[in-house]
């Protein structure tokens, strides 16, 4: 099936093939007969993709200062290498989209296939989306059906509806809408349906006529025009009740004019963009309401709600995100709001990118209306193929090299860990992810075989090896799937969640042991292939006795909602994220675990400890794991004293030495950083040609223990 991105890098909107996503659990699969381009938030990313960079920068200072900092703790290099493959990533386009459903998940028993419904799905052909953001699309009072076209405006309607919602109109009442882009001229309709009077201001005349159209009036903003003059005499002198700013702008003056056009205690709604540079005692005097309205409305970005299928009682939170999706295609339905009007263009799914060039050039373009005639004519079984080829180009390399599959294709897999497969001689056969456009993407852009949204794709005879990266609660089930298929493993850590997961993993690693070619298991412990470890590792051989290690991780906060702060689904931090660096101070020590406490800073996810883990030969290791410091700050710091001599690790750019004759400067290796993770694969890759080993696997079991403990104690 076929989806619609757009590349940040170049602006370029591509159609590409993709596998149909799988009906995860909560989620409900529709085949998609039309979506909506909203002309507003579109063009701002078809516009941002377009510009160069130092224009990006200009569009989102605040980003800059993020890309500044990491630069002065992880070095230019790493920072450009981040910015690149972050712009390299192109994104898929779309959130109004009206189909029929062909699949259900687990959990889901109120639709069956067959059911018309709305999503915020994207403009694809097949659409994955949560369940509690999937309404069914009503019939109207004469029994006939809404179009594919008016139902797809539901989810841009109920960003509307929401902004009313918060304006709290009342009959009679007399409001102000600027910006007349679609969410504007609905929002008029939306008023005037309440028994409200409006005023609608644009700079666009055929917007402004659109408007009157829909029963506002209007004021065309031209350099003659006074919208606060407008305004006061639209309400008799007294002032408005209430302003709805649906305007994109970098300016304050939508804000500044609203409080002077509104009465006393009236409310001002921002809906779409501006600066919020405000006039305190304007505000102040009349003791207006400002409010910022987010989105479709209560659940939209709360995972529990939009991923988890929790929705909010209907008798606390009266309209969530869902419920907005089906007021509105209600009103719709019942010719209360009329969105043909808006319908500026229609083009089918094909030619998208040519819908996207005009949307650039043509301030004309409102609402721009995709058809999917291919999905009108092909079977379930053609739109729902798994898997699909991508435009692979052959290698001149020796063909005798390892076929790898990769499971996952997140963030860290796209700028980290597949940039290091490619660097190697390998043979990039199968990605699989979940909904299958990341997988297309990454299909395409790294030189694989095909995509896939299925799972037993990674496990056919024509694969090698496999890599893990999925999240993290999924890493044990599918390490011993692999094992038993007597598939080589790469699993990105952490190996397993709980003690129960890692003692299924180890006993299908012995019960493999008995193959005629036993797999190999890895496990992406990275820091101990970094060049600077490397090297510290080769400087102690000499130095008898046990070692004290202290290893600081300045890891900074992360949201609570985030999903690795889950202990059912991330395992929290700790076992995540912490496990790196048991994993380097029992490297280091080079002697196995005996005991690791560890004590947490208060906190409700206990992501900022302690850890402190003794070894067999009696050396020592302390590993501060921090939420609470400053991004400012080095992010990992690592500390060994052994036998008179001292050595430091700083953020994986440099290595101090001191007690070590001629080599007691600082020593340092240039600034780029280097965590391993390129070496780590490479070492991965070579022992599946020369059927050595990657390193002792039973020391993945005990770090992976500790990690478990560190968290439970």
């Amino acid at each position: 099936m076929r989806q619609v991105f757009q590349s940040l890098d170049d602006g370029t909107t591509q159609v590409i093939d993709v596998p149909a996503p799988q009906a995860a659990p909560g989620h409900v699969i529709i085949r998609t007969q039309a979506s909506i381009v909203s002309a507003g938030t579109e063009r701002m990313l078809v516009e941002f993709g377009n510009a160069n960079l130092l224009q990006k920068a200009r569009q989102q200072p605040e980003r800059v200062q993020q890309v500044i900092d990491k630069a002065r703790t992880d070095g230019i290099a790493a920072t450009l290498q981040a910015v690149r493959s972050k712009l390299a990533r192109p994104i898929p386009l779309g959130y109004a989209n009206a189909g029929v459903v062909l699949e259900v998940g687990r959990g889901v028993d109120d639709l069956t296939p067959g059911d018309r419904v709305v999503s915020n799905g994207p403009h694809a052909e097949v659409v994955s989306v949560p369940r509690n953001l999937v309404v069914k699309v009503p019939g109207r009072p004469d029994g006939n059906s809404l179009t594919a076209e008016e139902a797809a405006f539901a989810p841009i309607g109920a960003i509307a509806l929401q902004g009313v919602r918060l304006a709290e109109p009342t009959l009679g009442e007399r409001f102000v809408v600027t910006g007349l882009g679609l969410v504007g001229l609905l929002a008029i309709q939306l008023l005037r349906a309440a028994g409200c009077e409006v005023l609608g201001l644009d700079l666009d005349p055929d917007r402004v006529r659109l408007a009157a159209d829909l029963g506002a009036r209007t004021l065309l903003l031209d350099e003659t025009a006074d919208p606060v003059a407008a305004a006061l005499a639209f309400s008799g002198g007294v002032g408005t009740d209430g302003v709805l700013i649906t305007a994109s702008t970098k300016s304050s003056e939508p804000v500044r004019q609203a409080a002077r056009m509104c009465r006393k205690r009236g409310r001002i709604v921002l809906v779409g963009v501006t600066g919020l540079e405000l006039s305190r005692d304007e505000f102040y005097e009349k003791e207006l309401t400002f409010q910022v309205s987010c989105s479709y409305g209560p659940g939209r970005y709360d995972a529990e709600y939009e991923e988890k299928g929790h929705d909010y009682p209907v008798g606390f939170v009266r309209w969530t995100a869902g419920r907005n999706f089906e007021a509105f295609a209600r009103l719709v339905a019942d010719g209360r709001v009329d969105v043909q009007p808006l319908i500026t263009h229609r083009l089918p799914l094909e030619h998208a990118a040519e819908g996207y060039m005009r949307l650039a050039s043509d301030p004309d373009v409102l609402g721009l209306a995709l058809g999917y005639p291919h999905t009108e004519e092909a079977t379930d079984e053609q739109l729902l193929v798994r898997t699909v080829e991508a435009p692979f180009q052959p290698s001149h390399r020796p063909v005798a090299r390892p076929r790898i599959a990769v499971i996952g294709a997140g963030n860290y897999t796209q700028q980290t860990l597949l940039p290091a497969l490619a660097d190697t001689d390998a043979v990039l056969h199968t990605i699989v992810s979940q909904g299958g456009a990341t997988a297309a993407l990454c299909a395409r852009r790294f030189n694989f075989h095909r995509a896939s949204t299925d799972v037993s794709a990674a496990f056919d005879d024509d694969v090698d090896a496999v890599f893990i990266t999925t999240r993290h609660d999924t890493h044990a089930e599918l390490t011993i799937r692999a094992l038993e298929a007597e598939r080589h493993v790469y699993c990105e850590k952490p190996l397993a969640l709980t003690l129960d997961q890692l003692e299924a993993v180890e006993s299908a690693y012995a019960a493999s042991r008995s193959s005629d070619a036993p797999p190999q298991l890895m496990v992406g412990f990275n820091r101990r292939y970094a060049p600077l470890t490397i090297e510290l590792v080769d400087l102690l051989a000499d130095v008898a006795g046990p070692r004290m290690v202290a290893i600081t991780v300045n890891a900074g906060a992360i949201p609570a909602d985030d999903w690795t702060q889950d202990s059912e689904v991330g395992g929290g931090r700790i076992v995540g994220e912490a496990v790196h660096f048991l994993d380097l101070a029992r490297h280091i020590t080079g002697s196995p675990t005996v005991d690791v406490t560890s004590a947490f800073l208060k906190s409700p996810k206990r992501d900022t400890a302690s850890m402190n883990v003794t070894f067999a030969d009696g050396s020592l290791a302390s590993v501060l794991y921090i939420a609470t410091g400053h991004p400012s700050f080095p992010k990992e710091r690592v500390e060994v004293f052994a036998g008179g001599r001292v050595a430091r690790i700083d953020n994986w750019r440099s290595l101090d030495l001191a007690g070590f004759g001629r080599r007691r400067w600082a020593h340092r290796l240039g600034t780029g950083q280097d965590k391993g993770h390129r070496a780590a694969v490479a070492a991965f890759i070579e022992s599946l040609r020369s059927g050595a080993s990657p390193g002792d696997t039973l020391t993945l079991f005990d770090v992976s223990r500790a990690a478990i403990r560190a968290a439970n104690s």
